[in-house]
């Protein structure tokens, strides 16, 4: 707890937050009684992760409702959700798609335009100021067949009616959305009333009502109606409005008793439902304290009668039902004091003739005292006219007069004794306008002036305001106010209104107005318009030592009125042959009184401004010089730093020539070091603005002055700087490293920060250095990608994110400073967990037979542990795209394939297949397949984490299918003749020659997408070789060593070209090519085949 106070304070940054959840108390006792506060909660705020989750694509047909839900993790405080895209751009919403109150997105009808691949549903978590992602949902809007129109129906809330519960004084929400085509409209009602105007509000589109501070009158039956041209539909939400207790006339007051006194302490509350009242005596149940027969207490009210010095106690007054409760203190203090006045001695009260006048007594004493008044001689008591005395002892004249001035005298007592206070009271005469602005009529181009004279009492400050249509008066320099005048130059339309002056004083106000109307000016022969001409005959008078006071004759105006005049001023003793500005003023004005520098040899000229420009400046005037003076300020920007360990720079900015009010500018240089030495060192210098301190300790604070010197004196005392010298790198490292292994993808580092003197300078912050020197299995490669993670700050400690599973990282900490890092930590190990592995590297179904099928694939490239095998799931598609029965089948972590038996023909499969770890199963890779009649087996794309793959209608049983298929065989053995008879012209060739005629004649899988032969992927360590053939019963078996013929490409058949040649083929490991021998192949001629040799020859 905090000394001398009542703040508990926790440090919770070398334990979990969550330990200190829970509800805390705090209670204040001392010899009068015990005082207790509301409870006060303690919960952790919280910001979980998402599940993991795979989101399957959805395919709606065109025109029917769609509803994409959130679902975020419950954080504390709840997150706030909303919808964007990959490009961190909101979704658009509208009347057809809208998010409700939970989250989830609405499409009261899709089109094709919704179709999308980056619905991304977010959460923020406010209190740990974090945003999380939902994984993209994909949606594919077909456009088969037009939706029939229909009308609206609810999608949110169910049924024809629901009821909802509200907290007096909350915000009340409720929504309907509703689908229907044409897209609905949303209209709400109150059916026992109206709604309330003022505290209502709607929103997305409609189809929320929001009610601010609810009150019981919102109870009642409220009526959604969606509604399109084919007809509507109702839904009513029955809205009941709860009470957590509140005060009806605050809560109890204290009380001051004196002996034999009664008093009544009150705890009135009210809610719904009706609340309980309990009342405690310093903490403790009123009816467990000790019994005083003058005490009674009855429901909300505690009765004291005929107390007794010594039953003073702090009561509490508990008021709760099932939404909350109240609680409050109250003192009761049975007291015996004499009187005291409260009110300031000798206070001044001022006030206006003929105003009310109140005079306070505020007095404090036990048993009340009683309060009487006396004026000056103390001749009477002023009880009657014109005098009120109030209960709370204010004296109160109900109108002032002069003859009510003088000193007042309050006495207060009571049994133990008197007390007096004397005051004052000062009646002021009022302010009053004399003179009001009058109605004027002014032609544009002209200008007007108007009078507000006024009488004030002479002891009260006065202050003028103009105010233009109760308004301020336009920010124009047109517009010049004097202490009783407004003058408006070069008048304009815009400056018609009502003018009004206002007089204030501390105690009162008078106002007056004006209206000002503006006309044309009556037409006159033209006239010719020109720049004024200069003024003449400047003069200077009053001269001082700091002004002067300068007069001048306006030059012809050229039927244009001046607006402003320019001074302008030259130094002929610093800058001669240059005019500066010096100041303006208005145009209505022909003297100024000028502000003006020492040392500075001064020559004045003006210049007349009007609508067409600048007049010539006139003659200057004659030279006014200024003594010389010591300086009025000194530099300003006064920095101290280091540029080597061993060096402390001072800096400032100089004073200009104006500045320096004198010859012989020169800076004396002060420092010493804070809290070491007590003398300052000094130094003068002239003409430079930084001085160097060489020899100084690295990196020690340092205090700085600079002051301005001239031949007349110094500059005021100059103002204390703060500086360090040089910094220099770090000379140690953090100490006491730790590492907590979170999880297998996070780890956190502790460390003790490092003290000032070992730092050597500004501390920046801490870099890790962290890097992975190898993956704990043995497939994987070794390789060090160092990380460095820099935490700005006062640090000690971190987390290391994003680190991969199931490997063995290095690290070390270093400080670093301005200048640099410092020496790293003793480096240290550690190992993360296993993970669940990543996908499997690919996917192949070869060698399909009548009833059979091989699946063969490649391990994860992300193994993430060791693989303890692999679960493999597959499920017939009928015709009509609904899946069968799924059957799983476990595998043996050193398989590669599966031969898969009793399947049925001429059916589609869908195969899932993923990798397992001790830590659980990877995400799957998915493939299908079609078996038919003569055994050929069609393979079909599908993307990895693809809930709805693309469908094919099995067509191989058509009768015109089959029809087409032997026209397109009949045609393919017709080219295949001619081309091989056009190749045998040639003659044999060697395979080198073949190679460079025939890029790829390897076998290619048929792509979906353009009935063209695609490639398998080469990329996997494990794949058999391309265009090898697998062996008759359609299995590639696998030993425990991983180093298998498969891996190398040995055992297959080779591929032969029509004239018996044999063309190699590489392996994704061998490094050579190698030739082998094979036979021709057996099989039946299929189209398949036939394109296949066709692609080799185009």
């Amino acid at each position: 707890m905090r000394p001398r106070s009542g703040t508990l304070v926790v440090d919770i940054s070398g334990e979990k937050a969550e330990h200190y959840e829970g509800v805390y108390q705090c209670t204040a006792r001392n010899e009068h009684g015990t005082a207790v506060s509301n409870n006060i909660v303690i919960r952790q705020s919280r910001s979980p992760l998402w599940s993991k989750e795979r989101n399957e694509p959805i395919v709606v047909q065109e025109g029917v409702s769609l509803v994409l839900q959130c679902r975020p993790p419950a954080g504390l405080p709840p997150p706030i959700i909303f919808w964007m895209d990959n490009n961190f751009q909101r979704l658009p919403q509208s009347s057809r798609v809208s998010q409700a109150l939970n989250g989830d997105l609405y499409f009261s009808n899709v089109l094709k335009e919704d179709s999308r691949n980056d619905y991304i549903c977010y959460a923020r978590f406010p209190h740990t100021q974090t945003i999380q992602q939902k994984q993209p949902i994909t949606v594919r809007v077909l456009n088969q067949a037009p939706v029939d129109e229909r009308k609206p129906t609810f999608l949110i809330p169910s049924g024809p009616s629901s009821s909802k519960m509200v907290l007096r004084g909350q915000v009340l929400e409720m929504e309907c959305i509703a689908e229907g085509l044409p897209t609905p409209e949303i209209s709400w009602t109150k059916v026992s009333g109206d709604l309330p105007a003022k505290r209502t509000s709607f929103l997305h589109y409609q189809k929320t009502l929001r009610i601010v501070n609810v009150s019981e009158s919102d109870s009642g039956d409220y009526r959604c109606t969606a509604r399109n041209r084919l007809g509507s539909v109702h839904h009513t939400i029955r809205v009941a409005v709860k009470a957590a207790p509140y005060w009806i006339s605050g809560p109890p007051r204290n009380l001051v008793l004196a002996p034999r006194e009664t008093g009544l302490l009150i705890c009135r509350a009210s809610g719904t439902p009706k609340p309980t009242i309990t009342w405690a005596m310093n903490g403790i149940p009123i009816e467990n304290s000790p019994k005083d027969l003058s005490r009674k207490v009855e429901d909300d009210t505690v009765m004291f009668t005929d107390v007794q010095t010594g039953s003073s106690a702090v009561y509490q007054c508990n008021v709760s039902n099932e939404y909350g409760y109240l609680l409050s203190n109250a003192f009761v203090n049975v007291l015996s004091e004499p009187p005291r006045v409260l009110t300031q001695a000798n206070k001044v009260y001022q006030v206006i003739r003929n105003h009310r006048a109140l005079i306070d007594c505020s007095s404090f004493g036990s048993p009340i005292p009683k309060i009487t008044w006396f004026k000056e001689s103390r001749s009477s008591t002023l009880d009657g006219d014109p005098y009120i005395l109030h209960d709370n002892g204010t004296l109160e004249v109900h109108v002032a007069q002069a003859r009510n001035s003088g000193k007042y005298t309050c006495v207060a007592r009571n049994t133990l004794g008197i007390y007096e206070n004397h005051v004052y009271l000062e009646v002021k005469e009022p302010t009053r306008i004399l003179k009001q602005p009058e109605y004027k009529v002014v032609q544009r181009g002209r200008s007007v002036e108007f009078e507000c004279k006024v009488k004030h009492d002479p002891s009260l400050i006065p202050t003028m305001t103009w105010l233009k249509d109760n308004g301020e008066l336009p920010d124009d320099e047109r517009f010049i106010v004097d202490s009783d005048s407004l003058t408006i130059a070069d008048v304009i339309e815009n400056d018609e209104g009502v003018y009004t002056c206002i007089m204030n004083t501390s105690l009162d106000h008078d106002s007056a107005s004006a209206e000002l109307t503006v006309v044309e000016a009556t037409p006159t022969p033209a006239v010719a318009y020109d720049r004024p001409d200069a003024p003449t005959d400047l003069e200077l008078t009053d001269q001082r030592e700091r002004s002067v006071q300068l007069t001048w004759t306006p030059g012809d105006e050229h039927n244009s009125p001046i607006q402003k005049f320019l001074i302008q001023y030259e130094d002929s003793l610093h800058h001669r042959g240059h005019w500066h500005n010096l100041t303006e003023v208005p145009g209505t004005k022909t003297t100024a009184r000028l502000k003006l520098s020492p040392f500075i040899h001064y020559t004045f000229r003006v210049l007349a401004l009007n609508a067409v420009g600048l007049s010539h400046p006139s003659f200057p005037s004659r030279m006014y010089k200024t003594n010389a003076a010591a300086p009025d300020e000194n530099p300003t920007g006064v920095e101290g730093y280091g540029t080597e360990h061993d060096n402390l720079v001072i800096t400032w900015k100089p004073l200009s020539g104006l500045q320096s009010n004198g010859p012989g500018l020169q800076y004396k240089v002060m420092w010493r070091q804070k809290e070491v030495d007590k003398e300052w060192t000094s130094v003068t210098v002239a003409n430079v603005s930084k001085f160097v301190v060489s020899g100084t300790p690295t990196f020690v604070p340092y205090e700085l002055k600079v002051q301005a010197v001239n031949e007349h004196g110094t500059g005021p005392e100059p103002a204390i700087a703060h500086g360090h010298s040089g910094e220099d790198l770090p000379v140690a490292a953090p100490d006491n490293v730790q590492v907590l292994v979170l999880n297998s993808s996070l780890a956190e580092v502790h460390w003790d920060p490092l003290p000032a003197k070992a730092i050597r300078g500004h501390l920046k912050g801490y870099k890790v250095y962290y890097w992975r020197e190898r993956s704990l299995h043995k497939h994987n490669p070794h390789h060090v990608e160092k990380q460095i993670l820099t935490f700005s700050g006062n640090h000690s400690h971190g987390m290391l994110p994003g680190l991969h599973p199931f490997s063995l990282y290095s690290f070390n900490i270093r400080v670093y400073n301005g200048k640099g890092e410092g020496p790293p930590s003793p480096s240290q190990q550690f190992e993360t967990p296993e993970g669940v592995p990543g996908i499997p590297s690919s996917l192949i179904i070869t060698n399909p037979n009548l009833d059979s099928l091989t699946l063969e694939w490649a391990p994860p490239h992300d193994r993430n542990g060791r693989l303890t095998g692999y679960t493999l799931k597959y499920q017939p598609v009928n015709n009509s795209n609904e899946l069968g029965p799924v059957k799983e089948v476990a595998l043996p972590a050193n398989e590669t394939s599966v031969t898969l038996l009793n399947l049925k023909y001429s059916t589609r499969y869908k195969f899932y297949l993923n990798a397992k770890t001790v830590r659980g199963a990877g995400p799957a890779i998915s493939q299908e397949a079609v078996t038919i009649m003569d055994e050929a087996l069609i393979p079909i794309d599908v993307d990895v984490g693809t809930a709805v793959a693309s469908r094919q209608v099995d067509i191989a049983t058509q009768g015109w299918f089959i029809g087409l298929m032997c026209a397109i065989a009949l045609l393919i053995l017709i080219l295949l003749i001619i081309c091989f008879i056009q190749r045998n012209k040639g003659g044999k060739y060697p395979v080198k020659e073949k190679e460079d005629a025939h890029t790829d004649p390897e076998f290619q899988p048929m792509k979906d997408d353009d009935c063209t032969f695609g490639e398998y992927s080469d990329n996997e360590d494990h794949k058999p070789l391309k265009g090898s053939r697998t062996p008759s019963n359609g299995t590639v078996k696998r030993d425990d060593s991983d180093d298998s013929l498969v891996d190398y490409g040995e055992g297959g058949d080779g591929q032969f070209n029509e004239d018996g040649s044999f063309i190699g083929q590489y392996s994704g490991k061998s490094a050579s090519r190698e030739t082998a021998e094979g036979h021709e192949s057996s099989e039946a001629p299929s189209p398949i085949n036939a394109m296949n040799s066709l692609n080799s020859f185009v």
